[in-house]
């Protein structure tokens, strides 16, 4: 395939989300001006006509790929990542929105140093704009697998407005070069949701490269409209990848604490949570997501 040097290749996941697709593809043809950028639209197996939708609508800059089974985060975004043009790739779920153009100045992040490999945008709740969701991350923390970024203060908005190195993308919307893809690899598929960018991220940086995060370019988040929160499927992902996070990412000792963590303080701790909430279908989910992801294989 035959690519362009400074076009952009936006690939976005389609599953049960005929709606929030439409309002991003929308959002992006009303505000985008970049010159060179084309939509891919991978359809994970929706269990409607979601795709034969898409096509039927006047979009004649998007390309729907049609997956036959549900690929999970990672195998969906590989899948469009094939079918791209661009030197540049911005990942970016189908639950979000724009608002101004974004894409020149993700792009003009990576002329500023050699070393970047991917640059994120500020993310805004949608229903909620004031509040800022992403404004760069650190990474999780070695022995627990938790987050260390502080939480968001508006007293604090100005620290949120530079533009500065991060040490994790936000895999909803996250641009990369071709280039370093080809050097590092795609994403692994092995979680199928959560945690991808936090190993995608820590695979670059130990490649070498920077991550960059840009506020001048914002999208806006509608939040959980593919995965509602607090569901059993939700629970066991999250617990499921989080211990194949630590298999894959920590080495000797601190993998050897780090599961013993998540097995008999986190999830222990998560069980009695549940159930003091009355919420008992969690708990096998838990314990369930705990197992699955300290036994299956990682590659």
């Amino acid at each position: 395939m035959k690519m362009n040097n400074n076009k952009v290749s936006i690939i976005t996941i389609n599953y049960n989300g005929l709606k929030d697709t439409c309002d991003l593809i929308e959002s992006l043809q009303r505000y985008e001006s970049y010159p060179s950028y084309e939509i891919i639209v991978v359809d994970n197996a929706s269990c409607g006509n979601d795709a034969f939708e898409l096509e039927q609508r006047a979009y004649s800059f998007v390309k729907v790929i049609r997956s036959k089974s549900n690929l999970g985060f990672a195998g969906g975004n590989n899948l469009g990542l094939r079918y791209a043009e661009g030197n540049y790739l911005f990942f970016l779920n189908n639950d979000m929105q724009i608002k101004a153009p974004i894409l020149s100045v993700l792009v003009n992040s990576f002329s500023m140093d050699n070393s970047i490999a991917g640059v994120s945008p500020m993310i805004r709740f949608l229903y909620e704009p004031d509040k800022i969701q992403y404004y760069g991350y650190k990474d999780l923390s070695a022995i627990s697998v938790m987050h260390r970024t502080e939480y968001f203060d508006v007293s604090s908005m100005s620290q949120y407005l530079c533009a500065q190195e991060t040490e994790v993308l936000h895999g909803g919307a996250m641009m990369i070069r071709r280039d370093v893809i080809e050097k590092v690899g795609e994403m692994t598929e092995v979680y199928f949701l959560f945690y991808e960018e936090f190993d995608w991220s820590r695979r670059f940086r130990e490649a070498g490269y920077k991550l960059w995060y840009e506020p001048a370019s914002v999208v806006y988040h509608k939040e959980s409209a593919t995965i509602k929160p607090l569901t059993a499927f939700r629970e066991y992902y999250l617990t499921r990848s989080r211990m194949i996070f630590t298999r894959r990412n920590n080495k000797g000792l601190i993998r050897f604490l780090s599961i013993l963590y998540l097995i008999f303080i986190s999830a222990p701790n998560k069980t009695q949570r549940y159930a003091r909430e009355g919420n008992w279908h969690m708990i096998l989910s838990v314990w369930k997501g705990a197992f699955v992801g300290l036994f299956v294989r990682i590659q």
